[in-house]
């Protein structure tokens, strides 16, 4: 099961936090601020008061054996880039920072950053499913209940026909069209045959979610 660890638990760090626990991993909250530690103490797996500037403070934590750590720290934007550069530096695998803006974002990226978000345009839990996913792309919340979409075919689907991938009656997936390189398929037939490289794109039960991304992996 993957571990993340969140740094900077602002509205943002928070929401993917929660969102995070909720879907059953492991999550290690840290901020300097106690009282948000604190509001979060009972709601994710472990959360701790630090100073994430410190660099003897982040290798105490073992931040090195978690499978991705997201940089959330939100108003420093000092801050943000020396603390994805020392995560970097200290070999962690995955390191998911924040941006502010297009040219943070280019920094960030610069100075070794994995992936960059923009939470302003994704709401932590859009990015919570995200992270966890080896195939999702993106994902629109349409209600507690349903998702939009748009998934890279998965390697145990390939070469299977739309019915016989149960996608809809086991994974509560119903497939609205197919992306195959240039070409869109709309409304595909059941006999049609899932290909490597295809996107699909459709209504997705999200409490199904995790089946479909476990069977995926």
């Amino acid at each position: 099961m993957k571990q993340f660890a969140i740094i900077g638990l602002g509205r943002f760090g928070s929401s993917l936090a929660k969102t995070l626990t909720q879907m059953g991993y492991e999550v290690l909250a840290i901020d300097s601020d106690e009282d948000k530690v604190e509001e979060l103490a009972d709601l994710v797996t472990h959360s701790v008061q630090a100073n994430a500037l410190d660099e003897l403070v982040l290798k105490s934590l073992g931040l090195r054996n978690f499978d991705i750590v997201v940089v959330a720290i939100g108003q420093d934007i000092q801050a943000n880039i020396m603390v994805t550069l020392m995560l970097k530096e200290m070999g962690v695998k995955k390191v998911v920072a924040k941006a502010a803006s297009d040219l943070h974002g280019k920094v960030l990226k610069k100075i070794g950053a994995d992936i960059v978000v923009f939470p302003e345009k994704d709401m932590g839990e859009r990015v919570a499913w995200w992270l966890v996913s080896n195939n999702i792309i993106d994902q629109i919340n349409l209600s507690p209940d349903y998702s939009l979409l748009e998934l890279e075919a998965p390697q145990i689907f390939l070469d299977a026909t739309l019915k016989d991938s149960d996608l809809r009656k086991e994974y509560g997936f119903t497939v609205l069209a197919i992306r195959r390189g240039n070409e869109f398929i709309i409304s595909p037939d059941p006999s049609h045959v899932i290909k490597k490289g295809d996107t699909l794109i459709g209504i997705a039960q999200n409490e199904k979610l995790k089946a479909l991304e476990k069977d995926s992996d």
